[in-house]
């Protein structure tokens, strides 16, 4: 009598969820796919609409420290998906890709419609099945998956499952963290989610918010406890956001959790020193405004400028040095973390701690869990895609060696 493949059921149509079922499939096992959404990679294509960053080229050592302390458990898989055997797969795939002057790897086209499409044609290819409008409810007492649909009501027996849920950001694409209470109710720890690569809230006057918002502030170094970003920013009605802002944002956030406040300081002009700023904002203005002398002077105009203004007294613009200490350290007082809907990524999710090594959470066998509903956190970059990847081919293959050893 032949016996049928095991049903899976993977539960996450991102990245970390179709990478469990390319892990997957090859296995033999019958793989169902299911995603609350009406299409699959939604947040995927809105990662890249502005230009699908898929990994970073840098050295894999300094690769594995941007995970900080969730570097150790994550760095198995993210060796075994490594940045260059992204970009095979993606090659092979038909997607080549570039690294940029950054260091970050893009497709050459920039866009992530292709690849998803090329990815999802070549999983059916294989056999996967997929079901959208499948919004998953818990478990039903005798142990089914419980899924609402358009239909109605709907019980999925598996033999193994993969959860692959998406953490709290960016609800509105699929990832709202419903899934906390069915598994907490198992006993499974789930560390409170929080902002990641976020922009924060600043107490901006009328004039900067009106006249200012959605300026981007070039050519800057940002500075918070002892780290420092060169980048560029954006000034938003509500306070900052951008890459450079996201570089350090968990430090940032950490900081207002605990203390309550946080500074962050900026170098306004980082290729000049303050000696020679000093010395050219102390020549004579000549009947000059304000204005003209810092631009003519010091470089500054526009919404550094306005910045100066926003966050120096009246009286430091009339003290050379003074002035030129607060291009070189501008302090810029921050309120409080925008709220997670609008981040990029979350910290928090399934404790490190509940799962093994494939994966596999400790006190629910047969059940894994990848991708960005596990607590660990990243910055921009390619970080976030590439541990994404990782978790779910490390899933899939757990999963796949459990079934072998459970058949």
């Amino acid at each position: 009598m032949t016996q049928s493949p095991s049903k899976v059921a993977i539960i996450g149509g991102g990245p970390a969820g179709l990478m469990a079922a390319q892990a997957l499939l090859p296995a033999g096992a019958e793989v169902h796919l299911f995603d609350a959404m009406p299409s699959l990679g939604r947040k995927f294509l809105m990662a890249g609409k502005s230009g699908l960053n898929l990994t970073h080229s840098e050295p894999l050592d300094a690769f594995l420290s941007r995970f900080g302390d969730a570097s150790p458990a994550l760095s198995d898989a993210i060796r075994a998906q490594a940045p260059q055997a992204l970009r095979d797969w993606a090659s092979a795939l038909g997607v080549e890709t570039f690294i940029g002057s950054s260091g970050r790897v893009f497709p050459k086209d920039f866009k992530a419609a292709p690849l998803l499409r090329a990815w999802l044609k070549d999983l059916r290819r294989q056999g996967l099945v997929t079901h959208v409008r499948h919004r998953w409810q818990g478990w039903t007492e005798e142990g089914a998956l419980l899924f609402e649909t358009p239909s109605g009501r709907v019980d999925v027996k598996a033999d193994v499952t993969i959860l692959a849920l998406g953490g709290a950001s960016w609800p509105q694409l699929g990832s709202d963290a419903s899934w906390t209470a069915w598994l907490e109710a198992r006993g499974v720890t789930v560390n409170g989610f929080r902002p990641s690569n976020c922009g924060f809230d600043v107490h901006w006057s009328e004039h900067m918010r009106t006249r200012f918002a959605s300026a981007p502030v070039k050519s800057v170094v940002l500075s918070f406890d002892g780290e420092s970003h060169r980048g560029e920013f954006v000034i938003s009605e509500a306070g900052i956001e951008g890459s450079g802002v996201y570089a350090l944002s968990a430090a940032l956030r950490d900081a207002l959790d605990t203390k309550g406040a946080a500074t962050l300081t900026l170098d306004l002009a980082p290729d000049r020193s303050v000696e020679r700023l000093a010395a050219e904002l102390a020549r004579p203005r000549k009947g000059q405004s304000m204005a003209n002398h810092l631009r003519k002077a010091a470089g500054i105009e526009g919404v550094k400028a306005a910045l100066l203004r926003e966050c120096l007294p009246k009286e430091t613009f009339d003290a050379p040095e003074r002035l030129a200490g607060g291009i070189k350290a501008l302090p810029l007082t921050l309120e409080g973390a925008r709220p997670i809907a609008e981040a990029i990524s979350s910290a928090g999710g399934v404790s490190l701690d509940e799962i093994d090594a494939h994966f596999m959470l400790k006190k629910l066998p047969g059940i894994f869990c990848a991708g960005e509903m596990l607590d660990w956190e990243a910055p921009t970059g390619g970080y976030l895609l590439t541990a994404c990847f990782a978790t779910g081919k490390a899933a899939g293959l757990g999963a796949a060696s459990w079934l072998r050893a459970t058949a």
